[in-house]
């Protein structure tokens, strides 16, 4: 059962000690783990910052050994991975590191065999699997690894039938289902799974509609494709690309997205924002729409109810968001507001009385 509207808040976090864009964040044990970026000037920091949740307290950790911006990070046992992303010269990278939370220093790992940037991450009992990227030559890319940190080496895995870099990837059961994404300019809207088991891939039906800048969530199974930038086809040759409330679902169970449906779309058309799950509804925060300054408006989708409500706005409005799920909370990182953000804040259920 989704929680009601007004089961939803905002948690205000003292601000970052440095502004930015594309940093990677993860959350382990109370602490907010943020890495690297883009500050102001566009390159890539090497700068780390945990937060204390308790505490309300930030700490600067030792830097990356690499600065990096667009990275994927995940938190495994004591440690942070870090893998890919861009450096300095906006030049993908294939260096891994590892930071020891215990021992408050970073180490050089196994690096992936070719440089990556855009990579979806996910992991599952211990190993952690990479999906897609851009490469060097800036064309997408279909590879799939595993990384097993006893043995610090990544392993080949079937590639995915789609090339692409910056999709969303969502685990369910056995399988990795990966869709959006890009590839150079383009949106992606292949859909497809990968097994874990069997090691294979299975192509689904493709996203209806082909949308930039669209997010994706996950909720009870659902597959969401939401919001976008909308270029027109062919034949509009003079108009512009125009921001959409478009909301498609796949049912697995189904094995189809079910038809566009007028009465489920956003209340709010957006692009380039963050969306979630909290409380049993898909929520969608921010992002950029047609008005001139980054959305603060928020909106959550309740499966039972089918349809939108307003949620409390975003205290900071803000586009380009890194956005990391914790326990009962989803945070949103730094981004875009009128430069680079400093501001953490997350979306929660409130206590009940």
């Amino acid at each position: 059962m989704a929680a009601g509207a007004g089961a939803f808040a905002w948690a205000t976090f003292p601000s970052m000690p440095t502004r930015r864009v594309y940093c990677s964040a993860a959350h382990r044990d109370g602490q907010l783990f943020v890495l690297g970026g883009c500050g102001g000037g566009g390159r890539a920091l090497g700068t780390a910052e945990v937060l204390d949740l308790p505490g309300q307290r930030w700490t600067t950790l030792p830097p990356l050994p690499t600065p990096r911006a667009g990275a994927a990070a995940l938190a495994l046992g004591k440690q942070i991975l870090v893998v890919g992303g861009v450096d300095a010269t906006q030049s993908p990278l294939a260096s891994v590191e590892v930071y020891h939370v215990d021992e408050g220093k970073w180490e050089k790992k196994a690096a992936l065999a070719q440089p990556s940037m855009g990579i979806s991450a996910v992991q599952r009992d211990g190993a952690v699997y990479a999906l897609g990227g851009m490469g060097a030559d800036t064309s997408p890319q279909a590879l799939v690894r595993v990384y097993e940190p006893a043995k610090d080496h990544w392993q080949p895995l079937p590639s995915m039938p789609t090339p692409c870099y910056g999709a969303s990837a969502f685990l369910q059961g056995n399988k990795i289902f990966v869709l959006g994404g890009r590839q150079g300019k383009l949106p992606v809207t292949a859909f497809e799974a990968f097994d874990l088991e069997t090691r294979s891939w299975t192509r689904y039906p493709r996203v209806p509609s082909r949308r930039a800048f669209a997010a994706c969530a996950m909720v009870d199974g659902v597959v969401f494709s939401l919001g976008g930038l909308q270029q027109p086809g062919p034949h509009n040759f003079y108009s512009r690309p125009h921001f959409v409330n478009t909301v498609e679902m796949f049912d697995p169970t189904q094995g189809a997205w079910r038809k566009p449906n007028r009465t489920i779309r956003m209340r709010e058309k957006r692009a380039d924002f963050v969306a979630g799950c909290l409380g049993g509804r898909v929520v969608a925060v921010g992002g950029l729409g047609n008005q001139s300054y980054p959305l603060d408006s928020v909106e959550g989708f309740s499966p039972s109810q089918k349809k939108w409500e307003p949620l409390p706005p975003m205290p900071t409005g803000r586009c380009s968001c890194s956005s990391c799920p914790a326990p009962g909370l989803l945070f949103l990182i730094g981004g875009v507001a009128q430069g680079p953000s400093s501001a953490v804040e997350a979306l929660c259920l409130r206590e009940a009385p």
